[in-house]
């Protein structure tokens, strides 16, 4: 009678699950290819590999719920040596008033790459730039919950940046289609010191994109932010390829998925199974870095949650405390791999030697 009843718990614990999971958003997938063909960075997107290859699903609100007023959408491609975006941003007037290199971008109307290579969602690259070709790079130990420090001084040696205005730059006298921008960074700002640049070849790295987009003013013919009665700047709108459901583009566990592809005639991503099992450990990791600690018991003198199911799979997530934090952790059903992510959000993977 026992076993049936802890079977009967069980199997309604995993329903849960499986109910929770099936309402958590995915994040978005793209398939960047591989080109043999000279790219020339104009912002015209005239190549045929540009042509040839496919444009990301457009853009939606950070929060992944309201549709953006103006539509945006990206391409990708790479090489031995570069990494290639081309954006469109649909836009009706298109105005930007930041010409210095390293300003606060965001305080125009902008385009925002963020890429974390390893997807430990530390050690990682924010790049903005607006209708004026202005460009921010930026360097980030730690996402800003973390107390990282941010190096807004560092650069994309080599980058080459374009933008082409659909119509007139900074002219209300008349009603623009939009703007484009191209951008190819060089793979040598993956280096590790006294290394050769990584090039995915045939691998995913965690990327997003976010647009910034104001209300704006007019006067004597100048844009500049829109203000309320009190004289405060209206807020901004973020419109990203891949929700974040928080207003905060620093959380890169929630990032996306680009895939760089050579030699081969996928069209879907199929992203890892671990994956799966990561979005969940960052869901229970941001609640107890805001003091929630609901999904936690213990047995036999361990911290654990109830199992979780994930693609098919119960899993169990322990948490190990110490003097100087803590350790949140699964032996993943997938993998035997052990995932964990330490007090500072840094996420690792022990591997299974016996695989």
């Amino acid at each position: 009678m026992k076993s049936k009843k802890a079977v009967a718990l069980l199997l309604f614990l995993l329903y849960l699950g499986a109910i929770s999971m099936a309402a958590q958003k995915t994040p978005r997938t793209y398939i960047a290819q591989n080109t043999e063909e000279n790219i020339t960075v104009d912002g015209k997107m005239e190549e045929s590999s540009w042509q040839k290859t496919s444009w990301s699903s457009s853009f939606i609100d950070i929060e992944g719920i309201k549709k953006p007023t103006y539509e945006t959408k990206f391409k990708m491609l790479w090489d031995d040596t570069n990494i290639y975006f081309f954006a469109e941003l649909k836009e009706p007037h298109v105005w930007g008033t930041l010409k210095e290199k390293g300003t606060i971008i965001f305080y125009n109307n902008d385009f925002e790459i963020f890429i974390d290579p390893d997807g430990d969602t530390h050690n990682y690259y924010e790049f903005e730039m607006n209708a004026l070709n202005t460009i921010w790079d930026l360097y980030l130990s730690k996402p800003y919950r973390n107390n990282g420090h941010i190096t807004d001084g560092w650069d994309f040696k080599g980058i080459q940046t374009a933008v082409q205005v659909n119509g007139t730059l900074n002219n209300a006298s008349d009603i623009d289609e939009g703007w484009s921008v191209e951008i190819a960074i060089p793979w040598s700002f993956n280096t590790a010191p006294g290394g050769k640049p990584h090039v995915p070849e045939n691998e995913y790295w965690r990327i997003s994109f976010s647009r910034v987009n104001w209300d704006y003013d007019l006067q004597n013919g100048k844009y500049s932010r829109k203000k309320d009665s009190a004289g405060k700047f209206l807020p901004e709108y973020n419109w990203v390829w891949s929700p974040q459901e928080v207003i905060n583009m620093h959380e890169p566990e929630r990032w996306g998925y680009v895939y760089f592809n050579k030699d081969s005639n996928i069209t879907d991503y199929i992203i890892p199974e671990d994956e799966h099992i990561k979005w969940y450990m960052y869901e229970l990791y941001r609640g107890i870095k805001s003091g929630n600690e609901k999904a936690w018991t213990t047995k036999n003198e361990v911290l654990q949650t109830a199992p979780k199911l994930i693609k098919g799979k119960p899993v169990i997530a322990q948490l190990e405390k110490n003097n100087f934090g803590f350790d949140l952790w699964v032996k993943s059903p997938f993998t035997n791999n052990k995932l964990i992510i330490h007090t500072d959000g840094k996420f690792e993977t022990h591997h299974d030697k016996t695989n």
